[in-house]
């Protein structure tokens, strides 16, 4: 089954699959498409006319110049059937879409066919209803079609197709739409319609959401830089859970102490990155789930950390020092063997080779630079550095526990050199959450606590103020 595409692009297409099959199989997922919802039901035996028939959703945000999209169910087997719609949507809000659908069967034969959904979906006003319907008669026509919750209002249903197919063992389809007019509310739909002749069959309530939810990035100009990352108009979206991750090219790593945070009931969730690479473009992104487990990504405009040299800092504390980094790194890794001689042969026993070890040479150009990389290194969070490179090297940047360090400061000019015996180490634990300031932020910028509490309404405030 191919129907016509319909829709520019930005719109949301969506797909009305109706199919009857003995093993009453779920149709393919046309490529490009996701897969919304499929349930059957009317009860009794597949057949002409009789039996169980099946609705599946399919949805696709249109980019423009996609092809006709094709599904299918298992051929070769007596009776099947198939057919398929597509209506798109255009937003006039929001950031995307979002959706939920609820259906059930009606397996009493009769013209009065009525449905209370499986599942309870979340209402508000300006949301939009698509309802849809399909009974196994392969010679009905649908009237009144209409949808009611408890505690919500619905705008007037309008009829956008109804159709008999005598394909195979046949079956009658119809779609119709309308909207939220009042009232919140989570609660199963009740889908209704008359029916011209007796039959049976299912039927669901498709709800779409212009999205609310997004993420954003704000660079902070305080040093070291560090990114402000927040998810937004969760409540709206009936967000969950929210994971957010700094993509680089493709690659994806985890935003400190933001893995799977429960944010049921909040409005938004803000992290600090101050672990980002420096020099190079990115992007955050937000995986949402909500609340029927479904998962949605949103991403942030590209934003890029720029440092005027390399840095060494503490990625708990957020401080850190402007350096030079100076000498290649020699990779040592110790491994502990033993040898044996075996009649000759000599035996190797051994462990895994250790994490590399190297000295990095650092070089700072100023006073200030060099009294705060002994600072750093004096009360450095249990003694891991984070060390990057002025534009991101992967196989540099990272963690470092910080064995020994040798300071060689010159007679004639503020240069001095350092000498860094670190191991690589692990990163810091998720459960450790970026400092969005320091309390010399603050210090550098208010004398009192009196100017400090006329500036700041709230502890939320401070963490959200840059401090640059």
């Amino acid at each position: 089954m191919t129907p016509a595409l319909v829709g520019s692009a930005g719109n949301l297409a969506l797909m009305q699959v109706l199919s009857g099959h003995p093993s009453d199989s779920i149709p393919t997922t046309p490529s490009g498409w996701s897969l919304i919802s499929s349930f059957s039901g009317g009860g009794g035996t597949f057949g002409a006319s009789a039996g169980p028939r099946r609705q599946t959703w399919f949805a696709r945000v249109l980019a423009g110049g996609e092809p006709n999209p094709t599904t299918v169910i298992p051929s070769g087997s007596a009776g099947s059937v198939i057919a398929a719609r597509i209506i798109s949507l255009a937003r006039t809000a929001g950031t995307g879409w979002r959706w939920a659908a609820s259906g059930a069967d009606d397996s009493t034969s009769g013209t009065a066919f009525s449905v209370v959904g499986g599942m309870a979906l979340t209402f508000k006003a300006g949301d939009f209803v698509v309802l849809g319907y399909g009974v196994a008669s392969s010679a009905d026509s649908y009237t009144a079609e209409a949808v009611t919750a408890a505690g919500i209002t619905f705008g007037t249903v309008t009829e956008r197709a109804d159709a008999a197919v005598t394909t195979g063992n046949g079956l009658s389809s119809a779609l119709a739409t309308c909207s939220v007019s009042s009232g919140t509310a989570q609660v199963a739909p009740t889908i209704t319609a008359t029916l011209a002749a007796a039959s049976v069959g299912v039927a669901g309530a498709l709800r779409i959401r212009e999205a609310s939810s997004d993420v954003a990035a704000i660079a902070q100009t305080a040093f070291p830089p560090r990114n402000l990352v927040s998810a937004t108009g969760l409540t709206g979206d009936d967000i969950t859970t929210v994971t957010l991750y700094r993509q680089v090219d493709t690659n994806l790593t985890a935003v400190r102490a933001a893995t799977g945070i429960d944010v049921t009931g909040q409005s938004s969730l803000l992290r600090v990155d101050a672990e980002q690479p420096f020099g190079v473009s990115m992007t955050y992104a937000a995986v949402l789930t909500d609340l029927y487990g479904q998962q949605w990504t949103v991403y942030s405009d590209p934003i890029t950390s720029t440092v005027d040299a390399d840095v060494v800092s503490d990625a708990i504390r957020g401080v850190g020092a402007l350096v030079h980094i100076e000498s290649p790194l020699d990779w040592k890794r110790d491994r502990e063997a033993t040898t044996f001689n075996v009649g000759g042969r000599i035996v190797v026993v051994g462990r895994p080779r250790s994490a590399p070890s190297t000295t990095v040479t650092v070089r700072t150009e100023t006073d200030e630079d060099g009294d705060a990389l002994n600072d750093l290194l004096d009360h450095v969070t249990e003694g891991v550095l984070l060390i990057r490179r002025q534009v991101s090297l992967p196989r540099l940047d990272g963690s470092y526990a910080l064995l020994d360090d040798t300071e060689s400061p010159t007679w004639y000019d503020q240069f001095r050199w350092f000498q860094l015996n670190v191991v690589r180490a692990d990163d810091w634990p998720d459960v450790l959450e970026a400092a969005g300031f320091t309390l010399q932020d603050i210090a550098n910028n208010y004398s009192t606590l009196a100017d400090l509490a006329a500036d700041f309404s709230s502890l939320l405030a401070i963490a959200l103020y840059d401090f640059g």
